[in-house]
Order: structure tokens, then C-alpha cells, then sequence
């Protein structure tokens, strides 16, 4: 019989394969969001396997999270924010991005979105796709990043002007109907 009284991530703290569903059900969000702060196909992979290492380290105590999702996403970018530039000798940066998935609604859009995010510094980029592509608080921006909200305000307002400088004052061309 059932216990429907049972909220569903603590059906995922008894069961020992909780992680892998988890995992499951978190690799394509965490996808979106680590190729919108990298603007790499390969290392957005990377960026996700590494938020969801972290994260299997200390499954054992996922109780203690009240959102282990949104948990997963302040891991990604944290992982993202410290992450250091580890390019073997053989790799080269490309200009172009390598070809998005083909059911994407609007391709080219999101290749100008992605190019013009990768002007801006770490910090800026994550602030941005936290509040405006991930849609959460200033807030909740503040305490993922471990900041104040006044301080994320500000640096919002700055890293969307900087993103106006990139794209443009009219971005009303780049959204076709």
C-alpha cells in the first residue's frame, strides 16, 4: 500500500537508488543552465557530471535540504564559479559554438544569447541565468551565490547593461514571431 502523505523527496532519501532517479530527472535542467553559463556543449556535460558528483557525496544527508533540485542548480554554479581553465595542449578555443539540438524553437537565438553571455565574466553570467533564464529570486540569487540581495540588485542592473552593450540597445530583430 502507498503512504500518499509521504512528500516525494523523502521516498528518495529511503531509497538507495534515489540518487539515480534523481539524477535522472535533474540531468536536462542542469543541462540547460550549465549551456547557458558556458556556452559549450562538452564542458556543459562536464559541468553537470561534476554538480552531480558533488551532490552524490553528500546524498546521504539530502534530508537536511528543503529543494534538492534547486540545491542541485546552486551546486552547478558554484561549480562553475571556481571552476578553473583546464585545456590539454591540444585544445583549441573555436569561434563558433558547436551546433545546438535541432529541436531547439529559435537556434539562432540562443547561439546570440550564448555568444553574448561569454563576454561577461563568471559572476555576471551566473547572476543572469539565475534571475532572469532560471527565473528565481534576488533572493534566492543571493544566498546561491553567497551574496547580498542589494549586492546581486546591483550587479544585476550592471551585467544587463553590459549584455545591452554586447547585443545591442533594439534586441526586438533578434526574437523573430
Amino acid at each position: 500500500m502507498c503512504d500518499h502523505t509521504t512528500p516525494p523527496a523523502v521516498g528518495l532519501m529511503r531509497d538507495p537508488d534515489g540518487f539515480t532517479a534523481f539524477a535522472h530527472a535533474q540531468s536536462r535542467s542542469l543541462f540547460g543552465t550549465a549551456w547557458l553559463l558556458t556556452g559549450d556543449w562538452h564542458a556543459s556535460e562536464d559541468l553537470v557530471q561534476e554538480a552531480l558528483g558533488r551532490m552524490y557525496r553528500y546524498w546521504h544527508r539530502i534530508d537536511r535540504i528543503e529543494n534538492p533540485a534547486a540545491y542541485a542548480h546552486t551546486v552547478l554554479v558554484r561549480a562553475f564559479l571556481s571552476q578553473r581553465r583546464r585545456r590539454s595542449s591540444t585544445e583549441r578555443p573555436v569561434r563558433e559554438l558547436p551546433d545546438a539540438p535541432e529541436r531547439e524553437p529559435d537556434h539562432a537565438l540562443r547561439i546570440t544569447l550564448a555568444d553574448a553571455l561569454a563576454t561577461l565574466s563568471k559572476r555576471d553570467r551566473a547572476v543572469l541565468v539565475l534571475r532572469y533564464l532560471e527565473d528565481r529570486s534576488v533572493e534566492q540569487v543571493a544566498v546561491d551565490l553567497d551574496r547580498s540581495p542589494g549586492a546581486i540588485r546591483v550587479q544585476s542592473m550592471r551585467a544587463l547593461s553590459r549584455l545591452r552593450d554586447v547585443l545591442g540597445e533594439d534586441t526586438t530583430e533578434l526574437v523573430h514571431p
